[in-house]
């Protein structure tokens, strides 16, 4: 899922466990389908910040949510 998207080897642990944080959160509030299938959006928001130098996998999980909230509420407005 991961490699395939070009990320570094050292970063794949460190987004994987971040956007299964986020994406669990999301999944049991219903913010995203329930499926196995990766949410592109979600996914992309924490290669972005992980880009812009957040290393803890916490923090990018809870800023991935909440600007995936921020994005969806944006489009439903």
């Amino acid at each position: 899922m991961l490699v395939e998207r070009g990320l570094q080897a050292m970063n794949v642990e460190l987004v994987s466990d971040a956007y299964a944080i986020a994406a669990n959160y999301l999944r049991r509030s219903g913010a995203i389908p329930d499926t196995l299938v990766t949410n592109e959006r979600l996914l992309e928001i924490i290669v972005k910040l992980l880009q812009h130098g957040e290393c803890n996998k916490i923090r990018l999980a809870n800023t991935a949510i909440a600007r995936f909230e921020a994005q969806s509420g944006a489009r439903a407005a």
